[in-house]
């Protein structure tokens, strides 16, 4: 494999010396410690409600657009992949990816956005810390702890996939990350393990690549208005000059994946050169170099920035997806005035979570339920509030 003598087993994460759980727990006897927590993320409720949970578009516009969880799994398998071609651990890699979205509320960054307004007075939201919450807090699947008690590994490689987050713990959104830290230190100031890292890149790579294809889908632009972007342009005049008689559909599908191929090779590339510059040796070495070990070349760097520019443009501002946006906004909104203002209207089960709380703690119990719905829950449950329908 391209390469492949770059990359050495020692800088790789070792499932047998992890630094544990923070509940201690019997080895098991079939899975190393990182492919447990991979199979616990996936068993999760949370993991489940990703299968409707927008991307950019609301979950029901249509069967084949991607939803947070199709995005996980794509983000999972390029993981896998580059996490094998830089020999690194894969089911680490693999989890990361899994299970880093599991905080994002219904309707895509339009629910962030106004969950985000919503808590202003109340201690903020983050969805990267609400999937931490989920993680350590919100999932109940076991009698002696709360959350799954993943590996010291998975946790710090979802908290800090994208890097250090120093300047972020004085959030009053970040609280819960940071009292959390004082029982079970994720060195929140260093870089995360290259499997985490070969996670977050590989979210780059999947969402560039189904964004574009998810917009040609929906009509939002044309592959003629894609062949002057950088990267995407050359990719199709090179199909076109393979196959020239083939079609829109399978001329979309053939640049994506030519793109995936030529994005992945650039980071292995721009990898290896730059664990051959640093001589990183071991994990510890990768979280200590203060600066990304696993990245885009510059080229390939500027070349997204510009693809990204046009997708921002054309599809994420585009007005079919801003009406989208407001009216979940709207919705959003509705519902969290209303579960504040008269919290005995939630279901037993949360309502119980707020008794006895200030008004803070049950702002974050509504944050939480909310941010736990799915697209067409949402809809669902604002209408049954909202509408005098018999049985709503």
């Amino acid at each position: 494999m391209a390469h492949a003598s770059a990359f050495k087993v020692a800088w790789a994460e070792d499932p047998a010396r992890t630094r544990g759980r923070r509940h201690e727990e019997a080895p098991s006897a079939t899975r190393s410690p990182f492919a447990r927590d991979r199979d616990r993320i996936i068993h999760t409720s949370a993991f489940r409600r990703l299968k409707e949970k927008s991307q950019v578009f609301v979950a029901h516009e249509g069967d084949y657009f991607r939803t947070r969880l199709t995005h996980s799994l794509e983000v999972a398998q390029i993981a896998r992949s580059l996490a094998t071609a830089m020999a690194l651990d894969c089911d680490l890699a693999e989890a990361i990816a899994l299970g880093h979205d599991l905080g994002h509320p219904p309707f895509g960054h339009a629910g962030e956005e106004e969950l985000e307004r919503a808590m202003t007075d109340f201690g903020g939201f983050d969805h990267n810390v609400q999937t931490f919450s989920v993680l350590t807090r919100l999932e109940r699947r076991y009698p002696r702890f709360d959350g799954l008690n993943l590996c010291w590994e998975t946790l710090e490689g979802v908290v800090k996939h994208n890097g250090p987050v120093t300047a972020m713990i004085g959030r009053p959104a970040w609280r819960e990350i940071v009292a959390y830290n004082e029982s079970h230190d994720l060195r929140l100031d260093s870089w995360p393990s290259a499997e985490a890292q070969a996670a977050a890149i590989s979210d780059d790579i999947a969402y560039n690549n189904h964004d574009v294809d998810d917009g040609l889908d929906a009509g939002l632009f044309t592959l003629d208005e894609l062949r002057a972007v950088p990267l995407i342009g050359p990719i199709l005049a090179g199909v076109a000059a393979d196959f020239p008689d083939l079609d829109a559909r399978l001329t979309r599908l053939e640049a994506v994946r030519r793109m995936i191929g030529e994005m992945v090779d650039d980071v292995l590339a721009e990898t290896a050169h730059r664990v051959s510059a640093s001589g990183v040796a071991s994990p510890d070495e990768v979280r200590a170099l203060g600066a990304p070990l696993v990245a885009f070349s510059e080229r390939m760097a500027e070349d997204l920035a510009r693809l990204r520019a046009f997708l921002h443009e054309r599809m994420y501002r585009h007005w079919r997806v801003n009406r989208s946006r407001s009216q979940a906004r709207r919705l959003l909104a509705e519902m969290f005035a209303l579960f504040l203002a008269e919290p005995d209207v939630l279901p037993s089960e949360w309502y119980r979570r707020l008794q006895d709380l200030d008004a803070v703690g049950r702002a974050r119990v509504v944050c939480d339920y909310i941010a736990g719905m799915t697209d067409r829950f949402a809809i669902d449950e604002h209408r049954r509030l909202f509408t005098l329908e018999p049985g709503a």
